[in-house]
């Protein structure tokens, strides 16, 4: 009997940004391994399956990543539908390229449910476009876990030529700027820091980039997205013009327009 992996996206925190098909796929799970950044609320979809945390967070002991792609494929060979629930999206870094891989390899049948990722959706919950018409016409995306992941790509940037987002990079932040400001960038470019996107504990630090580094950013716990460009600048006309409130889930009956 043959089971089944679905690789699937919980996006940012918020579980209301997941996409139908991958809450369909959360209700008739058997087995859910999900990171540890992905909202209780999310995992709570799969009651009808064993969930484990098999996280992987900075400073933390986890799960080796071999480990994981392994008990996916016992799952699925035991004839279980799995779901491997990650933060933001599978394919932007969170090794879902690696799992995918392994599943691949091991002749398992398995599916890729994008999610919304945190690269875009931090910034935009924050109120920073990464785009912007006669702003930045582009993005760049890094790690920020090492100066190899990030430091060469950030390198080969034009100065204020697009917005940098930088992704787990809080530790990392007083070496991001360095590196961007010996390149040439403004030391007053505009630059923002999310805490926890999407959920209850979000909060915004905005600044310059030479303020950056020396930032005071509590608590250093919570993930972190970096946003640097002149797009951060457009964020308290977009704040200001927010809805204030929930706004309602559905017209009100007989309205029409």
């Amino acid at each position: 009997m043959s089971g089944f992996v679905s690789l699937i996206g919980a996006g940012p925190g918020d579980p209301e940004l997941l996409t139908v098909k991958a809450a369909r796929r959360l209700d008739v799970a058997e087995l859910v391994l999900y990171d540890a950044l992905v909202d209780a609320a999310a995992v709570a979809l799969a009651d009808r399956a064993q969930r484990f945390c098999v996280g992987r967070r900075a400073r933390q002991r986890t799960l080796a990543q071999s480990t994981i792609n392994r008990l996916m494929i016992r799952a699925a060979r035991q004839g279980k539908r799995v779901v491997r629930l990650k933060s933001g999206d599978p394919f932007v870094l969170g090794r879902g390229g690696e799992e995918a891989l392994a599943l691949s390899a091991a002749g398992v049948p398995f599916e890729v449910i994008p999610g919304v990722t945190t690269a875009v959706a931090a910034p935009s919950l924050a109120g920073v476009p990464v785009t912007h018409r006669g702003v930045a016409s582009g993005f760049l995306v890094v790690s920020g876990h090492s100066d190899d992941a990030f430091g060469p790509l950030l390198d080969d940037v034009a100065p204020q030529s697009m917005t940098v987002v930088v992704l787990m990079g809080l530790a990392s932040r007083a070496r991001v700027a360095e590196r961007l400001l010996k390149r040439g960038w403004r030391r007053e470019t505009p630059t923002a820091v999310i805490l926890a996107a999407g959920t209850d504990q979000m909060r915004t630090w905005t600044g310059t980039l030479s303020e950056l580094g020396q930032a005071s950013i509590e608590p250093d716990t919570l993930p972190g997205t970096i946003v640097v460009g002149d797009v951060v600048g457009l964020r308290p006309s977009i704040e200001a013009g927010r809805t204030i409130g929930r706004p309602p889930d559905t017209v009100a009956q007989g309205q029409q327009g």
